[in-house]
């Protein structure tokens, strides 16, 4: 779990316990989500949001408002597990 403030408020960054995140992965995560900063605040209790990485593949993120900010990495898919879908093909999503 990971403690930091946007705009003097306080939010933590916590990693779901069903996944497994090494620490130099976690690290990196939050400092993605400190470049992120002021947008943070503009997304409502229960929206999500991903960040795509070409090193570690797509990011999924929870956002709690109430009764405390939390964000929550929902899940990590790695890059050799995403796929897309365009007209009747699905083909692995390239980064």
């Amino acid at each position: 779990m990971y403690r930091f403030s946007i705009d003097k408020e306080d939010w933590i960054l916590r990693f779901s316990p069903s996944i497994q995140v090494p620490k130099e992965v976690q690290l990196t995560i939050v400092n993605w989500i400190i470049q992120l900063g002021n947008l943070l605040p503009s997304y409502a209790h229960g929206q999500s949001f991903l960040i795509k990485s070409d090193e570690e593949g797509i990011i999924v993120f929870n956002v709690e408002k109430v009764p405390s900010l939390i964000l929550t990495v929902s899940n990590i898919i790695p890059s050799e597990k995403c796929f897309v879908q365009k007209g009747k093909l699905i083909n692995h999503w390239k980064f």
